[in-house]
């Protein structure tokens, strides 16, 4: 990695946590204002992911089905957004994807320790929008949700909504 994709990194890495910190500043933080947070990042994310997938797709070919757009995300949107592809990809072939990112870039600076792992949610909420977003924008309404049990490894779910 040279020095410019160590400084992009480190300054999505800020921006992101500086997101979520700014949703989080508020009066009071019980279940139904985590919600909204969550809501507020993951939308975000969702956003941005529409506006991502549309530049990274423009010169490329129109995917065969549902599984090579998942293979397109789990490569070349990931590794463009993350540095690295996903560890693993597995689908119970009936619309239900699970992404394993072993090393997850957004929560690798949070401690191992099982006290952090009530915050991992909203670290991840924009993630989760990101993927949906990207999808969404290929055509496939989905619904994706995210799961740490260890840190810093992550697990996306992506239900596929069929229409």
């Amino acid at each position: 990695m040279n020095k410019q994709d160590m400084a992009d990194e480190a300054l999505f890495l800020l921006l992101h946590n500086e997101i979520v910190s700014c949703v989080y500043k508020g009066p009071e933080q019980g279940d139904v204002e985590n919600g909204r947070c969550i809501t507020k990042l993951e939308n975000m994310g969702f956003r941005v992911g529409q506006g991502l997938i549309e530049r990274f797709t423009k010169d490329t070919a129109r995917f065969k089905d549902e599984l090579d757009i998942m293979k397109f995300v789990c490569k070349d949107f990931w590794t463009t957004v993350f540095k690295k592809q996903i560890d693993n990809l597995r689908t119970n072939h009936q619309g239900i994807y699970v992404l394993q990112d072993n090393k997850f870039r957004l929560i690798t600076q949070m401690s191992a320790g099982k006290q952090y792992l009530e915050h991992a949610p909203k670290y991840l909420a924009f993630t989760c929008g990101l993927i949906r977003g990207g999808l969404s924008n290929l055509g496939i309404k989905s619904i994706v949700t995210a799961e740490v049990s260890t840190m810093p490894a992550c697990k996306f779910q992506v239900m596929i909504q069929k229409l």
